[in-house]
């Protein structure tokens, strides 16, 4: 096969869909061994490309519109396109060859979407946030505790594109564990969705999972002896963290229940309700979420009623010391006046018995606080 045929192929459909402007681009391009994942024709930004007949993966051709070609020309099978942080110039050719809608291709690529599932004439295209559990050694005011990213997926009736934007979320485990189950892979590309999306969620309670454990030892800490002592901005920053948590979990409730109900042409019935499944997990992490927020709002109102118990007790304590300071300053202000004719002035004991009679009365003091617990 000559030089040019090959570089039609990589980045254009001449013959497949019609597309003689992408096919003339293509000649301008070098081909490039597409399984590589490393390595693409539209950048660095390919993870893998994988074809599957059969529930089974086939070899690796290297060469993304050959393999498109005999999909559609078998009517068997799908390809897996996987992509990480694609610019538009290298989304562009992906875009042209799959037919896919400017407005999916520009939210895929600028990324920052809430969850959703839309639907573009056949293609589905779905946004799911993942999320990551920061490892820490202590909770700070400043410590990352979610680290959120995003997976889309272009869902069509002989392919999938996933585009992943962040530092976590890897799809080399789903694509493990699909491979693993040949039955399922079957099913087409909406096994691959619903795998991604049971991913997501099962990311999803382990986080929970991990978040549990730094809020029980906020509420260890915050309800010790010193409990006072400790610093609100832990409560404030998993607070905020949750927030981030729950932002990446709850809009995604909709959007799987569509995935669960609404009769789709590109999802097969029987995945459906596969997709229920993944639902009543989502639910028990929005639940678990909720349950949380309620927590540190109860944490953080014990926290200030400490921080106010304990106020009062230095106040009380406070007040308790100058009133014993009162008597012997009162005393001796009363002497210090220097007048010539003051009671017991210049008798013997005088001296003596002012120094006692201020010590009955600072101690009378002292034991009637300490009795009530001022002191």
């Amino acid at each position: 096969m000559s030089m040019a045929g090959n570089l039609r192929k990589v980045t254009g459909l001449s013959r497949v869909g019609g597309l003689s402007r992408v096919a003339r681009l293509a000649r301008r391009r070098p081909r490039v061994d597409l399984s590589h994942p490393a390595r693409s024709p539209l950048g660095s930004s390919v993870v893998n490309c994988v074809t599957y007949h059969g529930g089974v993966r086939a070899p690796a051709t290297g060469d993304l519109v050959e393999a498109v070609r005999q999909v559609r020309k078998s009517g068997d099978g799908f390809v897996w396109l996987g992509l990480h942080e694609p610019t538009n110039q290298e989304f562009a050719g992906i875009a042209e060859l799959f037919d896919l809608h400017p407005l999916a291709v520009e939210d895929a690529v600028e990324a920052h979407q809430r969850p959703k599932v839309e639907r573009y004439g056949e293609v589905l295209f779905a946004v799911f946030k993942t999320v990551c559990y920061v490892e820490h050694e202590e909770l700070t005011a400043t410590s990352e505790v979610v680290d959120t990213g995003e997976i889309m997926a272009f869902v069509g009736a002989d392919f999938v594109i996933t585009v992943r934007h962040g530092r976590h979320g890897s799809l080399g485990p789903v694509r493990e564990g699909l491979e693993a189950d040949p039955q399922q892979l079957t099913k087409g590309p909406s096994a691959v969705l619903h795998a991604i999306a049971d991913h997501v969620v099962d990311d999803y309670l382990a986080v929970i999972d991990s978040v549990q454990a730094d809020i029980d030892q906020v509420e260890t800490d915050v309800f010790a002896e010193t409990g006072a002592r400790v610093d609100p901005g832990r409560i404030y920053q998993l607070k905020r963290e949750l927030l981030e948590l729950k932002r990446a979990v709850v809009p995604l409730g909709r959007p799987l229940l569509e995935l669960a109900d609404r009769p789709m042409r590109v999802i097969e019935p029987e995945i459906q309700a596969y997709f229920r499944d993944v639902s009543d997990h989502l639910l028990r992490a929005t639940e678990q979420i909720a349950a949380f927020d309620e927590l540190l709002n109860s944490i953080l109102q014990a926290h200030l009623a400490q921080v106010t118990v304990a106020q009062n007790e230095d106040m009380r304590k406070i007040t308790a010391w100058a009133a014993v300071i009162a008597v012997p300053t009162m005393v001796c202000g009363v002497y210090g006046m220097n007048f010539d004719h003051m009671p017991e002035l210049h008798w013997r004991f005088g001296y003596g018995l002012v120094i006692g009679v201020i010590s009955v009365a600072c101690l009378v003091l002292y034991r009637g606080f300490r009795r009530n617990g001022w002191l």
